[in-house]
């Protein structure tokens, strides 16, 4: 198995014939629009049974690059017409820090069409997670356990602390409550909210992945939409100019380490036209979220990719 960490750093994504082990599939298309995630979705939608939690950014108010509501609303009503947008409380003070809050910006930003669950809103469980070297548990919404199935339906993009935020970001922090999961990831005692960074803060952020993945098993699907690119997360709730051109399209599978490794992969492929988010992955020492993911047992950074198109 090859670690980032020691052999290429953890600021260099693996070369494609340096990496073992299985392939997993990928699906693609460069449809971005309401049918293009329709089309993609179909292709990993056979594990989501039962009660579906679509896990999204639902953004801060106004948020400018989140994933469109309009594609949202035709996914849900079309595909998955018993699921629930889910959404947790901000570890930061802004627009979702407190439920109420949430539920105003909600109404803002016109995530109306499906229920949306705060899953924190009343409390908090843990979840246990195998192999991990920080924790053994990890503190989730309550709500979480009323879901049989889970959809990450992710905007691929940077992120200030975790250089991108994709399938494993959205499930790592975001299923994490606002208050305890969070700290557990972000925090050390006494030093500060954002004291922990780097790698240290991309396993922690792993980990807690894991144990999504450990909870649902097969019942878990990932799509990354690679839109609207900027350095900075849709948490800022800022204008931030997109710097990726083109906008690359849409990955789907139902193996979470290959559906962003495939998504890191376009997006070093650009080259220049990638080079400020390509930094932003590097410096922040995001890559070790892939590397990590691998050496836990997540999935696979090989992977065949299969265009729709």
């Amino acid at each position: 198995m090859i670690k980032v960490k020691e052999t290429l750093g953890s600021s260099v994504n693996i070369p494609v014939e340096k990496r073992d082990g299985e392939a997993s599939i990928v699906y693609f298309t460069k449809d971005l629009s309401a049918e293009g995630l329709q089309k993609i979705y179909q292709k990993v939608k056979q594990n989501m049974k039962g009660k579906v939690a679509v896990k999204l950014h639902t953004g801060e108010k106004h948020g400018p690059n989140i994933i469109p509501r309009e594609w949202v609303k035709n996914l849900i009503e079309t595909e998955i017409p018993n699921a629930t947008i889910v959404e947790t409380n901000t570890y930061y003070e802004g627009d979702r820090y407190t439920t109420e809050q949430h539920r105003e910006t909600l109404k803002v930003n016109g995530w109306t069409f499906a229920p949306v669950d705060i899953l924190d809103e009343e409390g908090t469980t843990m979840w246990a997670l195998e192999g991990g070297k920080y924790f053994k548990e990890m503190s989730v919404g309550s709500h979480s356990d009323k879901y049989d199935s889970l959809l990450a339906l992710t905007h691929f993009k940077g992120h200030t602390m975790g250089g991108f935020g994709g399938s494993n970001k959205n499930l790592g922090i975001g299923m994490a409550d606002g208050r305890i999961g969070k700290a557990m990831i972000h925090t050390y005692p006494e030093k500060g909210q954002w004291s922990i960074a780097m790698d240290e803060f991309m396993e922690r952020m792993t980990e807690s992945t894991k144990a999504i993945l450990d909870h649902f098993g097969k019942n878990i699907t990932y799509i990354n939409v690679l839109r609207n690119m900027s350095v900075s997360c849709d948490c800022e709730g800022i204008a931030a100019a997109p710097v990726v051109t083109p906008d690359i399209g849409i990955l789907a599978s139902d193996d979470i380490l290959a559906v962003d490794q495939a998504s890191v992969d376009m997006v070093f492929a650009l080259a220049e036209k990638s080079r400020d988010l390509r930094e932003r992955i590097e410096t922040r020492h995001g890559l070790r979220q892939l590397s990590y993911m691998k050496e836990l047992g997540m999935g696979n950074d090989k992977y065949i990719l299969i265009d729709l198109d």
